[in-house]
């Protein structure tokens, strides 16, 4: 079992119950707000947002980052009888994304302020609610809870994007919901089937994930119970052949609600492999690695090439989102830890990059209201510091050295390379590909003549919409340049997963023990080092 520390031992408040209780407290607070003050409903989220933000810092600061152990955990029994608790809880697994998740969340209301003029209260309550319970999702340590909040952050992103959204808004928000409810009921018949597995193997009814996670199952189980997982996170995700979901539902929401999507809601399902599918069935794991590998690669260079078609800048990011969130799987599905770590700072990068990419569409199309790629020309002429922003964004995206998209897909290839390296020429085109649209997409709308008198009229940015990208600017340049620092958040949580994998297979049907101590396991960038030549070791790298 992983040990485990105590809010109160460790912080002294229930850090994590906060962090949802803030939200979820103030969503309630604003629909007592009178709804024709705009202006008051606006402040009232951005200070909620605000003091969510900054309740996470603590969060950062005191994480323990010498072991495994699931911290700041908070265990209240929910309904004994069956097994069900409030047990809630962070690791180097989750951590990064619940930092993730206040901050993208609190640009996202700031982003707003301009952009929505019709029911202003309802949009900043779902916005609020939405992340009550992203934050409910990472932080979930029993099944039962997971999957309330899992099917809770349902509601407020169907309705962002049919109430909020653009000319096909219903459309797109029916679909959102039927392809992950369909999902979701697949995952629901795996977690009680492990529900009554667990029972059978140790006589005791639970949800706790901890538990159920130190039994080995039957290979047969494992293989069936894969899939079950794998759909419903693959769905999420998008992975290839589950995306034709989010094209839509990107296009046509506002754009926080794209900022939302596609830097925390999708990363929901990368987090379900790392946290479920790896640790519970590492034999089918194993076994399936090579179809999922295929279909990973699949999905970066069909997204990619995709993308490099689309008359509309949206699309285009949207369709980068299956091609970048191709390589995380990969990363995670090569099961080394150069490929399991870069695939969860991918995530992070992810998040940061496509998010800003989504604020850079959504801050043009309030100037212009298009999105279309050839009514634009000459902008960098024009509003100067957008174009500066934009192509720190556009650098990051395509992976550029000193930025955070390199450090994470370069562990990816890594990873991919040390399981074959078949898996690594493939993934590396998706690189190539990526490069090439973003960088036409710079060029067409940033370069060339200012001939559209619609673009001659246009104002750079100001303070406030300067406010929502210098933030993920900052991080990127900060992962970029220091990414040891986040790495070492899940370097021993990571090395726990591949101990407990390796241990699980070829293991009977029993209750494991704890595998050896974290840190036996070199983190992946001095495990690298470590691995070549004495000619080219000169030392570790930290």
């Amino acid at each position: 079992m992983i040990d485990i520390v105590y809010a109160s031992q460790q912080i002294g408040y229930p850090i994590l119950t906060l962090l949802m209780a803030v939200p979820l407290l103030g969503a309630v607070g604003l629909m007592f707000l009178p709804k024709t003050n705009h202006g008051l409903i606006m402040r009232a989220a951005t200070v909620i947002a605000l003091i969510d933000f900054i309740l996470v810092i603590p969060l950062a600061v005191n994480f323990d980052k010498s072991g495994p152990k699931m911290q700041f955990v908070e265990r209240l029994n929910w309904v004994p009888s069956l097994g069900i608790s409030y047990f809630i809880g962070v690791d180097g697994l989750s951590v990064l994304l619940v930092l993730l998740t206040p901050l993208l969340g609190l640009l996202a209301i700031l982003s707003s302020w301009t952009a929505i003029k019709l029911r202003v209260k309802e949009y900043y309550v779902f916005l609020l609610f939405l992340q009550v319970g992203m934050l409910g999702v990472f932080v979930s340590l029993d099944f039962f809870l997971f999957y309330v909040f899992w099917e809770v952050m349902l509601v407020p992103m169907y309705f962002l994007i049919g109430v909020w959204g653009g000319p096909r808004k219903l459309y797109a928000a029916i679909k959102f919901f039927l392809y992950t409810l369909f999902g979701s009921v697949l995952m629901l018949i795996g977690i009680l089937a492990l529900y009554f597995k667990h029972f059978d193997l140790t006589g005791i009814y639970t949800f706790d994930i901890l538990q159920i996670g130190n039994i080995v199952l039957p290979v047969v189980w494992q293989r069936i119970l894969f899939w079950a997982f794998f759909i419903g996170f693959a769905i999420k995700v998008p992975m290839f052949p589950f995306h034709t979901w989010l094209p839509d539902a990107h296009v046509e929401a506002p754009t926080a609600g794209s900022v939302i999507l596609a830097g925390i809601l999708l990363k929901m399902g990368t987090y379900g492999f790392v946290r479920f599918n790896l640790p519970l069935f590492p034999e089918a794991c194993e076994h399936y690695m090579w179809i999922v590998a295929f279909l990973a690669i699949v999905g970066i260079v069909y997204g990619a090439l995709v993308a490099m078609i689309q008359p509309d800048m949206k699309k285009l990011v949207a369709y980068s989102s299956v091609s970048h969130l191709g390589f995380v799987m990969l990363g995670l599905f090569a099961l080394n830890s150069y490929g399991i770590s870069g695939g969860i700072l991918q995530m992070i990068n992810h998040g940061l990059s496509t998010g800003a990419l989504f604020l850079v569409v959504g801050l043009i199309y309030e100037r212009r209201h298009t999105r279309m790629i050839a009514d634009f020309g000459g902008l960098s002429k024009q509003i100067p510091v957008y174009a500066a922003l934009f192509m720190i964004v556009t650098l990051s995206s395509i992976g550029l050295p000193g930025l955070n998209g390199f450090v994470g897909e370069f562990l990816i290839l890594v990873g991919a390379f040390k399981r074959n390296w078949v898996l690594a020429l493939f993934a590396t085109s998706g690189i190539v590909l990526g490069a090439a649209y973003m960088l036409w997409l710079y060029q067409r709308v940033m370069f060339g003549k200012l001939d559209k008198p619609e673009n001659e009229k246009l104002k750079d940015l100001n303070k406030r919409e300067l406010a929502t990208l210098i933030p993920i600017i900052a991080f990127m340049f900060w992962i970029g340049l220091y990414p040891s620092y986040w790495l070492n958040f899940m370097d021993p949580s990571v090395e726990h997963l591949i101990q407990q994998m390796e241990m699980k297979k070829g293991t009977q049907v029993q209750m494991i023990s704890d595998p050896p101590a974290a840190g036996e396991l070199a983190s992946p960038v001095n495990a690298m080092v470590a691995s070549l030549p004495d000619e080219f070791a000169g030392g570790s790298i930290r």
